[in-house]
């Protein structure tokens, strides 16, 4: 909370140096754009590079080059030597630090708490970034007007050392493997593939994009309606990001008493509602007292919706994936926020400041219906633990561990003709399962000489890939399995079949 506390602190002095260099709207949003840019960069490569390596290590490092650009920035603040270009770039630099660091901060919640402890984990989480976001960027205003812009720069440096001694001395469990780690590119591949067949985040990922390209308008022009809509100087601007984190807390506080109630899809619409009104505040905002208002209110919707999705992230992604998959979903709230507050500034540029807000406003109330088909934490209820029950494939020589691609083909003989569709509908979503767990192509194949029999294949990429495949199978996997296998009459044979080596390569 400490080293949030001083995030928070360089974040409201940011906005306001660069207002001081350059009020032009654009430029002032893209400030936003500079710390939200690195995360839909980089924020995927990071992911692989979480599951790869381990991540208390990698957590250290980047922490210690974050801390360091961090204190390179504020000593030439401290000198006068910074320019509007200058700013961009190291909020940008740091922004890659937090794009590195992200998706490993984020998987590592499982392993400090037990699963029926992680929805809470991560509201009590929420509740000490939503206490630093009150606190930072109020102290930030207060600290500036006594020590000068610079202050908040070299506090938030001091203030990463205690996250690094923390990571220090934290002991994290390792898991036993005796397989080679991934490679980078394939760990990537295989991650997105993930994704891209798990219905649980991909319905996660678009209600993301429905919220926060929407309420990405409040963030980039904030110290614009400070400055000159309510023409307030940085103590304003720090007090209206302290009341957006007071509203946060509050928001914290009251989540679990509405989830009960309402449940995970209601509370996030609910919450857009209330975010479209505190657009519609900030764009009616003249006096201080309606900005508080709307700060306090977007405050408390942003963690509503934040907390749920990141929930809703987190139970869809079995531990093999987990720093990929909450990668893309940073990927995709970043990225989210970086085009809206590109095209909100260019909007406020055009149209003016309450005009733009008004159309976000608009905008967040129409992507409720439009989205209300996806729905959130259906992963809660799917056991995504390794079953570990697909026996080790049989071999009759040793085979390297790059070789392949592998087929693997899988003959299927129904007990009776009456099973053909509930197997082919039971198929459709075991191809979904092959794909997420490793496999790059699928396909189910009918004999035209014998009725009732089917033949499966999936392809593999290498033989290691395909033994982490068997590491990967979860339960679920294992009750559609088993699903399948009731309609036949007898066991299903698997072969596994790898690409024969060139004869030129031999030794």
């Amino acid at each position: 909370m400490v080293s949030n506390i001083g995030t928070w602190m360089y974040n409201a002095a940011s906005g306001w140096l660069m207002v001081s260099l350059n009020s032009d709207a654009l430029l002032v949003s893209l400030v936003q754009v500079a710390t939200s840019l690195p995360m839909f960069m980089f924020a995927l490569a990071a992911g692989a590079l979480a599951d790869i390596f381990d991540k208390r290590r990698f957590l250290i490092w980047v922490e210690a080059a974050t801390t360091l650009v961090s204190a390179v920035f504020a000593a030439l603040v401290e000198f006068g030597h910074v320019t509007p270009a200058t700013l961009l770039l190291f909020m940008f630099l740091i922004g890659v630090g937090g794009a590195l660091s992200a998706p490993a901060w984020q998987s590592v919640v499982p392993q400090l708490v037990p699963a029926q402890d992680l929805a809470p984990a991560v509201a009590a989480n929420s509740v000490g970034i939503n206490v630093s976001r009150a606190i930072g960027p109020a102290l930030a205003g207060s600290i500036i007007g006594v020590a000068g812009i610079a202050a908040p720069f070299w506090l938030n440096a001091l203030s990463n050392l205690g996250v690094i001694g923390a990571l220090l001395w934290w002991r994290a469990p390792r898991a036993a493997s005796r397989l080679p780690a991934e490679r980078f590119v394939s760990a990537m591949y295989t991650g997105f593939r993930h994704a891209r067949h798990n219905p649980h985040l991909r319905a996660t990922l678009i209600r993301a994009v429905a919220f926060f390209i929407f309420a990405s308008a409040y963030w980039a022009l904030l110290p614009l309606v400070a400055r000159n809509q309510i023409t307030g100087g940085a103590g304003l601007y720090g007090v209206l990001l302290g009341a957006i984190g007071a509203g946060a807390l509050a928001g914290a506080l009251a989540l679990p008493w509405a989830k009960a109630r309402l449940g995970a899809d209601r509370v996030v619409a609910a919450a857009t509602v209330g975010t479209a009104v505190s657009l519609a505040l900030f764009g009616l905002a003249g006096a201080p007292a309606t900005g508080l208002a709307a700060s306090f209110l977007a405050g408390a919707c942003w963690i509503a919706v934040l907390a749920n999705l990141n929930v809703s992230a987190q139970v869809a992604l079995p531990d093999w994936v987990r720093g990929r998959g909450l990668a893309i979903f940073v990927t995709v709230f970043f990225g989210s926020m970086t085009l809206g507050s590109v095209v909100w500034g260019e909007v406020a540029d055009i149209a003016g400041l309450p005009l733009t807000h008004f159309i976000a406003a608009l905008g967040a109330l129409l992507a409720i219906p439009l989205t209300a088909r996806w729905k959130l934490q259906t992963g809660a209820g799917v056991d995504l633990t390794p079953s570990m029950h697909w026996p080790v494939p049989v071999i009759t020589h040793e085979i390297a561990s790059d070789r392949g691609p592998v087929l693997v083909s899988v003959d299927y003989r129904l007990a009776s003709e009456n099973h053909r569709s509930a197997f082919l509908a039971a198929a459709q979503r075991l191809d979904h399962a092959r794909r997420r767990d490793g496999a790059y192509a699928w396909g189910m194949f009918e004999d035209t000489a014998e009725q009732g029999r089917f033949m499966e294949t999936f392809m593999v990429e290498s033989w290691v890939e395909h033994l982490r495949q068997h590491q990967r199978v979860t339960h679920a996997d294992q009750v559609l399995q088993e699903q399948i296998h009731r309609l036949l009459r007898q066991p299903s044979v698997v072969r596994h079949l790898v690409a024969v080596e060139p004869q030129g390569e031999r030794g």
